[in-house]
């Protein structure tokens, strides 16, 4: 289990967690990442439960070493057919840009851990070392029975509140995320967001809880995990750092657009999926995004929506709509095979805890 040596009883050499990243993640940058000595992630929440025993049984025929497989706790959107037709309308100029039809109707394309007892069963089955929770909760049974079965369970959580919960379910650690990170922030209701920085809530955290914290959000260097430690993290947790490594799937627009060093500039925005998340700004952000947060459809019937606009802009070679997630520090990525990241990372770090 954790302690405060960081991953140690897990085998983990490195106290860096590769940040899960549905659809950006694969079996073979989680791989790389734990083959380095750090723990690498799949991203399950966006399949269905035998695509994720295949992603599962893929990352373990490359490392025998631990990974994590996060999961999406959301509940239930609240359906409105007035906010969801204005939504479409909202939407068709848009779409009409493209000479592409907007959809009849918003769809929940992603089915949420807590009503999928399937996926229970393939984790239960394929024991993986570590299994982390994102948007919420499942019930404190099931946490029970992964943990039964050997596995560490993760919670990433964005205020007390929230990490309070988190303990009462019985999770073994807590993943604390900042305003700073990109994509969707685990918040258990997109609807209260305290907007935490990483490091006052990796702060407000250790001192009142005793399980073992992650923190995540902006960090990309060995200093930024040095200073997370000194906070009193045991290990962090680093998504956009890892999107510029080759064994990730961001497509050559995704690259591209992360690669413009100090021009890169990120926003929050709730209009591509319906749930607060930080990207590259794109339209958006600057076209989209309403002035009331009410009249954009729950998640992820937004997130519909908004991927079949991206898909007609791409394929006529526009990527103003496409969701590039990434955090506060995406200017300092690097383009660099995972390993040599972590090996870069980890040699940061010592370096500043030996200044």
């Amino acid at each position: 289990m954790m302690n405060s040596s960081g991953l140690a009883g897990l085998g983990i050499t490195h106290p860096i967690i590769q940040a899960p990243m549905a659809g950006v993640s694969t079996p073979e940058l989680a791989a790389a990442v734990s083959n380095a000595g750090a723990l690498g992630s799949i991203a399950v929440g966006a399949v269905n439960a035998d695509t994720a025993r295949q992603l599962i049984q893929r990352t373990r025929a490359l490392t025998d070493q631990p990974f994590n497989v996060n999961l999406f706790c959301h509940q239930q959107p609240q359906r409105s057919a007035q906010v969801e037709q204005a939504w479409i309308e909202r939407l068709t100029p848009h779409f009409d840009r493209f000479g592409a039809n907007p959809p009849a109707q918003l769809n929940e394309i992603y089915l949420s851990f807590l009503d999928d007892p399937n996926m229970l069963a393939v984790l239960l089955e394929e024991q993986p070392a570590v299994v982390s929770f994102h948007f919420g909760l499942p019930e404190a049974a099931w946490i029970k029975q992964l943990q039964n079965r050997g596995v560490l369970t993760l919670a990433c959580v964005t205020s007390l509140s929230e990490a309070q919960l988190a303990i009462a379910a019985g999770v073994d650690a807590l993943v604390a995320q900042g305003v700073e990170a990109g994509g969707h922030r685990g918040l258990f209701d997109p609807h209260q967001d305290s907007r935490l920085m990483t490091m006052d809530l990796v702060t407000q955290l250790a001192s009142f809880v005793e399980q073992p914290i992650i923190a995540a959000g902006g960090i990309m260097t060995g200093a930024d995990i040095a200073a997370a430690l000194s906070a009193g993290a045991v290990a962090v947790q680093m998504g956009t750092a890892f999107v510029l490594c080759p064994e990730s799937s961001a497509n050559a627009g995704y690259r591209a657009n992360l690669s413009r060093g100090a021009a890169v500039n990120t926003e929050i925005t709730s209009a591509i999926s319906g749930r607060p998340a930080r990207g590259i700004i794109n339209r958006a952000h600057t076209e989209i995004e309403p002035d009331n947060r009410e009249d954009i459809p729950d998640y992820p019937l937004t997130y519909d929506a908004m991927k079949q606009l991206a898909t007609a802009a791409a394929a006529q070679g526009d990527e103003g709509y496409a969701a590039h997630w990434a955090g506060t520090g995406a200017g300092l990525a690097r383009s660099m095979p995972a390993a040599q990241l972590v090996e870069t990372l980890v040699s940061e770090l010592q370096a500043s805890l030996n200044s």
